[in-house]
C-alpha cells in the first residue's frame, strides 16, 4: 500500500480516537477547551512554519491578499463553530450525534456544492439526498426532536470544505491564519473566565496541565497528515477511508461511554446510511461510466 492513503487513514483513525483525548478535559468549560485548541494550534503551527523553508513568507502573502484573508478569516469562524460544538457534543455525552455528523457530511457538502458552485447531481445523488431528509423529517415530526448537534457540526465542517476549496494557501499556512485571526478574541475570553473562577485553575492538577498544549499538536497532526496523503491519494479512496472517523466514534461512544443508542438515533442512522450507500453507488457507477468510454472495446 502507498505512503498517501496510509497518511489519509492515520488521519481519519486520529480523528476518530480525538474524542477520548477531549474526555480528559471534560472538567473544565467547553469554551476554554476551545480557547486552548485555538491558541496551542497558532503556536505549535508557528514553530511548523518557522522550521521550514520560506518560513512566514506565506503568510505576509494572505495579509496583502485581502480576499484570501477575509476567506481564511471565515474559514477559521466556521471551523470554530464546528470544533466547539464537537467538544461540547464529546464531553456532554453527546458522541452519538457527533458520529451521525460525519456520516451525514458527503450529503451535506453535496448540497453545498449545489448551491454554492452550481454543481449538477445525478439522480442517485439527488435521490440520496431525498433519503437522508427524510430521516430528518420523519424524527422532527414523530419524535419531536431537531438533530442539532449532528447538522451544526456536520453543515459546519461542509462549509469549511466550500470555503477551503477557493482558497490557494498551503494547509499549514491556513491553519495558522485561521486561528490565529480568533487568537486575541479567545485570549480575552480565557482570561475572563479565569478572573471568573470559570477557568481551568482548581480543575487541573500537576500533568493534566499538559492536556492544553497538547491540544494544539492534536489539531494540527491529523490535518498534515490529511495533506500530505491527499497528494498520492484519490478523492474515491479518500471518501471510502473517511467513514473511519466516525465508524470509531459510534463504537467509542457505544461501549466505552454507554451512550443510548435510542429509536430516533436508530431512525437517523438508517436513513443516513441507505442515503450514504445510495451516493458510494453513485460515485461507483459514474467511475464505471466514465472508464467504458474511454475504453469502449473493453
Amino acid at each position: 500500500m502507498q505512503k498517501g492513503p496510509l497518511y489519509v487513514m492515520g488521519c481519519y483513525i486520529f480523528w476518530g480516537l480525538l474524542p477520548v483525548f477531549w474526555k480528559q478535559l471534560a472538567a473544565v468549560d467547553s469554551l476554554y477547551v476551545l480557547g486552548s485548541r485555538i491558541l496551542w494550534s497558532v503556536v505549535f503551527t508557528s514553530v511548523l512554519l518557522a522550521l521550514r523553508s520560506g518560513r512566514f513568507a506565506g503568510v505576509r502573502a494572505v495579509f496583502l491578499d485581502k480576499r484570501e484573508w477575509l476567506r481564511l478569516t471565515l474559514a477559521g469562524c466556521t471551523i470554530c463553530v464546528n470544533w466547539g460544538t464537537f467538544i461540547w457534543a464529546v464531553n456532554s455525552g453527546h458522541l452519538l450525534d457527533s458520529s451521525l455528523a460525519y456520516y451525514m457530511n458527503p450529503i451535506l457538502a453535496i448540497l453545498v456544492g449545489t448551491v454554492v458552485f452550481r454543481e449538477k447531481l445525478t439522480h442517485v445523488q439527488w435521490l440520496a439526498v431525498a433519503v437522508t431528509f427524510a430521516g430528518l423529517v420523519i424524527t422532527i415530526l414523530r419524535y419531536r426532536q431537531i438533530p442539532w448537534i449532528a447538522l451544526v457540526i456536520g453543515g459546519s465542517f461542509a462549509v469549511y470544505g466550500a470555503l477551503k476549496k477557493t482558497v490557494r494557501t498551503d494547509a499549514l499556512t491556513s491553519m495558522f491564519v485561521e486561528t490565529l485571526m480568533l487568537a486575541p478574541v479567545f485570549l480575552a475570553l480565557m482570561l475572563w473566565m479565569e478572573a471568573q473562577g470559570r477557568g481551568a485553575a482548581g480543575v487541573l492538577h500537576g500533568w493534566q496541565w499538559l492536556l492544553l498544549p497538547v491540544a494544539g499538536i492534536v489539531t494540527t497532526v491529523p490535518l498534515l497528515l490529511f495533506s500530505a496523503g491527499m497528494k498520492t491519494t484519490s478523492m474515491t479512496v479518500s471518501g471510502i477511508l473517511m467513514y473511519i472517523n466516525p465508524t470509531l466514534q459510534l463504537l467509542i461512544s457505544v461501549w466505552l461511554y454507554h451512550e443510548e443508542f435510542t429509536t430516533t438515533h436508530a431512525i437517523l442512522f438508517a436513513f443516513v446510511w441507505s442515503g450514504l450507500a445510495l451516493y458510494l453507488g453513485a460515485g461507483w457507477l459514474k467511475k464505471g461510466i466514465l472508464k467504458k468510454e474511454e475504453h469502449p472495446c473493453a
